[in-house]
């Protein structure tokens, strides 16, 4: 009891510390509020206003058919340049997209001739460009069987094709940015903060203070877990009802209590991760460093950016080792696909033997670093 009443303390001490701190604090409350909504609101994954333009070389009724084809939400109003203007516009970055109609373009698609219509993309812009040439080939070749058959489907299939898009029905990014930045906060805030919180001890000189006292690394170590641990867990709890739920107005489709359980599970490894930098790391610079290392394949391996299939086999099997993995997957399955216990377990289980062996590597370095001080 006695030492659950030091570690009770000693996170109290903590959450003062992270009060004071008035940088790292606005650091955290932006995070999961204005950093949710920015991310969500401008990081669009789909075709949205794309710039884009026409070179008419033709000036026939099908090629003022096809230019006008082009309309919002998907793209910018068409404006219609020369054939001189074309190069330098793309050089300059003011389209995405121009398409160029050669002379005679009509006359040879009725004769049979099979004309080429040139599409220039600007693939700097390579989410626009990747998507926009599929919107863009179905938009003209819509066009084209209007102008010879009189209608823009084609040829009825043979078979009915029935999509049903469940999750997410119309296809919004939003939903899905919103709450992938909230579990990708959720480890690197944690990380930060822990790490943080020991260097901080170091460099002002308190964790000899905490030395000397009646105390055991265990107790000093788990108090900056579970204080940092809270304070994460409370901010994506709130960025999650407040900013997802609220402002941005995603539905939430799982349990927010069984994701936020599982989110205490995985903090239990990050913040054991943070520590273990923390002991590594002999000031902020090269703290900060660190998180470089580890934040960036963490987050760009874990499954929220790219999904692991599309990933080298050997990736995948290294990345079974990582906490995120299996944070992601139940976090997705539980918030987008509202998924329950009974699917979600092995990935549970998963983290916790994961957490019990980053918190015991980085109880072992953090006691070997404070037998050295």
């Amino acid at each position: 009891m006695k030492a659950l009443a030091n570690v009770f303390h000693l996170g109290l001490k903590e959450l003062r510390s992270l009060w004071f701190d008035k940088v790292l604090f606005i650091f955290v409350v932006w995070a999961f509020s204005g950093g949710i909504y920015a991310v969500a609101t401008s990081a669009s994954v789909g075709l949205h206003n794309a710039p884009i333009a026409v070179v008419d070389e033709d000036r026939t009724p099908l090629s003022q058919q096809i230019a006008d084809a082009f309309h919002g939400p998907y793209f910018l109003p068409v404006e219609r340049i020369g054939l001189n203007a074309m190069d330098r516009s793309l050089d300059t970055g003011r389209y995405t997209f121009i398409i160029d109609i050669p002379p005679g373009f009509q006359r040879d698609l009725l004769a049979g001739r099979q004309p080429a219509l040139q599409v220039n993309i600007d693939a700097t812009r390579m989410t626009q460009a990747f998507i926009g040439q599929g919107y863009i080939r179905n938009i003209v070749a819509g066009e084209i069987r209007r102008f010879v058959q009189g209608r823009r489907d084609g040829a009825k299939l043979p078979i009915e094709l029935a999509t049903r898009v469940k999750f997410n029905p119309n296809l919004e990014g939003l939903w899905f940015g919103g709450v992938m930045e909230i579990i990708n906060n959720v480890t690197m805030l944690s990380i930060i903060l822990a790490g943080a919180a020991l260097i901080r001890e170091r460099e002002h000189g308190t964790l000899e203070h905490l030395l000397v006292m009646p105390l055991s690394p265990l107790e000093i170590m788990a108090a900056k877990v579970w204080a940092n641990a809270l304070v994460v867990l409370v901010a994506a709890w709130l960025s999650l009802v407040i900013v997802v739920q609220g402002v941005l107005d995603v539905p939430i489709a799982g349990s927010i209590p069984l994701f936020l359980l599982g989110a205490a599970l995985h903090l239990f490894s990050t913040t054991a991760i943070g520590i273990y930098l923390g002991t590594v790391a002999r000031s902020m610079p090269q703290f900060g460093l660190l998180m470089i290392l580890v934040i960036v394949p963490l987050q760009m391996l874990s499954g929220s950016v790219t999904p692991p299939e599309s990933m080298p086999v050997s990736v995948q099997w290294i990345m079974q080792a990582a906490p995120t993995t299996h944070f992601v997957s139940l976090a997705q399955a539980i918030l987008y696909r509202g998924a329950g216990w009974a699917t979600v377990w092995p990935q549970f289980l998963a983290v916790i033997a994961i957490g019990t062996l980053f918190f015991a590597a980085a109880h072992r370095r953090f006691r070997a670093s404070v037998a050295l001080t």
